[in-house]
Parts: C-alpha cells; structure tokens; sequence
C-alpha cells in the first residue's frame, strides 16, 4: 500500500502560478500510474490531469490544457501539477491518485475508479 502526500496548494491571484506536489513513500513509485482530482464544495471530483508510470503518457481535461503540466520524478519518489495562468475558476481542493500498474500497463488514467490510493489533498485559492 502507498501513501500519498499532496503539497503546494495556496492561495494566489488570477493570471499567477502554482507547482503541486504529490509525494509516495513507498519505493517504486514507478510503479503508479498518477492523477491529479480537484473538488468544489457541491461538485462532484473532477479529473485535472494523468500520467503514466514511465511518464510517456499523459491526460488533460479540456479547461487545462495549455495551462497545466504534469510530470514524474520516479528518482524522488513525486508527480508534479505545475499550474499556469491560473483563473478563479480553478479554485478547488487538488488531490492526487494512484494506481500500480505493471510494465506493459504505460497508460495514464484519467477516470477516478480506476485509482486506489488518495492523498489528503490541497487547497487552490485563486482570486479575482
């Protein structure tokens, strides 16, 4: 079993940035297949951004493309959700989710239920 521990978040105006973090203790994280969620009080979660184990593939939702990066440092055990030009509208709670996959699986997932493991999340405050 892997813990997920997200970190960044915070409160920052539109139009600036932030890079969260989502750290595993268990080694290999290579193993995970990764995704970032973000939750709005009354909304259901919704899928950000995927990665596959290797980092060869990835998934966006269509309000973050060309804003949102995700990557994987497997040697630090971490994913990374570098936002840019960030909008009020991207106010929620970040989680990060995790999957262990095999080998051959260098997929990135982009549904919520295929994911086993949840970090605590992290909270994104963009203001007007």
């Amino acid at each position: 079993q892997v813990q997920l521990v997200e970190s960044g978040g915070g409160l920052v105006q539109a139009g600036g940035s932030l890079r969260l973090s989502c750290a595993a203790s268990r080694r290999p994280f290579s193993n995970y297949a990764v995704g970032w969620f973000r939750q709005t009080p009354g909304k259901e979660r919704e899928f950000v951004a995927a990665i596959s184990w290797s980092g060869g593939r990835t998934n966006y939702a269509d309000s973050v493309k060309g804003r949102f990066t995700i990557s994987r440092d497997n040697d630090k055990n971490t994913v990374y959700l570098q936002m840019n030009s960030l909008k009020p509208e991207d106010t929620a709670v970040y989680y990060c989710a995790g999957r262990e996959t095999s080998y051959y699986d260098n997929y990135s997932y982009t549904d919520e239920h295929q994911y086993d493991y949840w970090g605590q999340g992290t909270q994104v405050t963009v203001s007007s």
